[in-house]
């Protein structure tokens, strides 16, 4: 599994580094053009499939900002993607995502 290419998160908190890494796979996920295989992005001189950048921030507790989820929020169609009980987390943002890319990766086998 990809994921495990990825550094752990320390009690909920991610490196700054997978920050980076899921900003960029969020802006890959909108360029991914129908038809086509899944985007991966670079990390620490590896190519990365997106959804592994999503699945490992599922459980990260860190704020994510405005600007992302504004961006999520958009992709999704929907005003808010957080629980409403507080700022949106990354985790938020990507469980959604990475469901969206398990579903599209989904239908393209079919």
């Amino acid at each position: 599994m990809t994921t495990r290419q990825l550094p752990a998160l320390h009690e909920g908190h991610a490196p700054v580094m997978l920050h980076g890494a899921f900003d960029e796979a969020l802006e890959a996920y909108q360029g991914w053009a129908p038809g086509t295989d899944e985007p991966q992005v670079g990390f620490e001189g590896r190519m990365i499939p997106i959804s592994s950048v999503f699945g490992r921030m599922r459980t990260c507790t860190d704020i994510l900002p405005w600007r992302i989820e504004g961006d999520v929020s958009a992709l999704l169609g929907c005003p808010a993607i957080g629980n409403g009980e507080g700022p949106s987390t990354y985790a938020d943002a990507a469980r959604l995502l990475r469901a969206l890319c398990v579903e599209r990766l989904r239908n393209a086998m079919q």
